[in-house]
């Protein structure tokens, strides 16, 4: 059974002056589902999401959703709700009523609006702060605050602007799981943006690549980092080699690279630097022509052979040293022209 479709663009565009910011993009986002937008900055993912939840007005194309055009509806009329990246919450009113606020502004009554604001708090544990000003919160305690002020909209897709990137790296971890959990339970769609593969991987059931306004690849978590289709995805994705052989450009995981001696065949490479990574060990390799460069900086290095901690240490590698790289010919995926 194919699941219906929630959310739809069609040939959305955006353009400001002469700048394009989304390029006549097409797609259709499943109900219930978790999608990430994911790219590098100025890539259109933001444009996107701004003109799906109504703060921009398309240039061209349309936004659809559950059937009904929305495209130029205001945002309070089309059934999304945007957490947005700074969580841009009323300081001087109280958690409970940040929350009650929309329900306030469409003349619900107190008592019903603050059942259900009281409600939402439950939902994401923070009951106990209902009375606190939102200066008096952590940046964590602010998010959940926000993601609930959003849910009071009832909304049927809710659009998250970068939720986690003011968050440090603990608790982003912690989020990530709680945001999981929010989806699983509401059973709604949640459309993400970030520029974070590490974040889109572990939340997104469908992760939608962009750059330059455009979708390079759109699929499963898995189908997109395992087969990325162009050089662009395979190297924004990270963790895949792009190594260039007489059939064309082949992406080949870094942990799926071996490294031995030379007169055992494979690619003649240098090691240009070591990393200790905790259960990995990265070892930045450069092609032999390479190996006068003065940089011997990781990020100068060509290709990375991410090695198993004890597999690297029975018989490490030093930089400097020539080694033979080789793979196996089943883990080359071919990349798109």
């Amino acid at each position: 059974m194919t699941p219906r479709t929630d959310l739809e663009l069609i040939a959305l565009t955006k353009h400001y002056g002469d700048a394009v910011a989304v390029a006549g993009i097409d797609l259709k986002i499943a109900g219930g589902s978790y999608c990430c937008l994911l790219g590098p900055s100025g890539c259109g993912k933001t444009s996107t999401l701004r003109m799906i939840a109504g703060h921009e007005v398309p240039s061209d194309g349309n936004v659809v959703l559950a059937g009904r055009e929305i495209t130029h509806l205001s945002p309070a009329a089309r059934g999304t709700a945007m957490m947005f990246q700074s969580y841009a919450l009323f300081p001087h009113l109280s958690v409970l009523d940040n929350v009650a606020f929309s329900a306030r502004m469409k003349g619900v009554a107190r008592a019903e609006r603050e059942a259900k604001a009281r409600e939402l708090l439950e939902l994401v544990a923070m009951t106990p702060y209902a009375a606190r000003l939102p200066a008096a919160l952590s940046g964590g305690q602010q998010q959940r605050v926000a993601l609930a002020r959003a849910l009071m909209m009832q909304p049927r897709v809710l659009l998250l602007d970068e939720p986690l990137s003011a968050l440090d790296p603990f608790l982003r971890v912690k989020m990530r799981a709680e945001l999981k959990r929010w989806h699983q339970e509401l059973g709604m769609s949640f459309v993400h943006v970030t520029h974070s593969q590490e974040e889109a991987m572990a939340l997104a059931d469908r992760v939608v690549v962009m750059n330059h306004g455009r979708i390079e690849q759109c699929g499963s978590a898995r189908d997109v980092f395992e087969h990325p289709r162009t050089e662009f995805v395979a190297r924004f994705i990270g963790a895949h080699n792009i190594i260039d052989t007489p059939a064309g450009k082949v992406a080949v995981r870094s942990d799926r690279i071996t490294l031995g001696a030379l007169d055992g065949g494979g690619l003649p490479v240098t090691v240009r630097a070591v990393e200790y990574q905790g259960s990995q060990v990265q070892v930045h390799l450069v092609a032999d022509s390479a190996t006068a460069v003065d940089d011997e900086s990781p990020g100068s290095a060509a290709w990375v052979a991410a090695l198993a901690d004890s597999h690297f240490y029975a018989a490490p590698f030093e930089p400097g040293q020539r080694v033979a790289m080789r793979w196996p010919e089943a883990d080359a995926h071919p990349l798109e022209a």
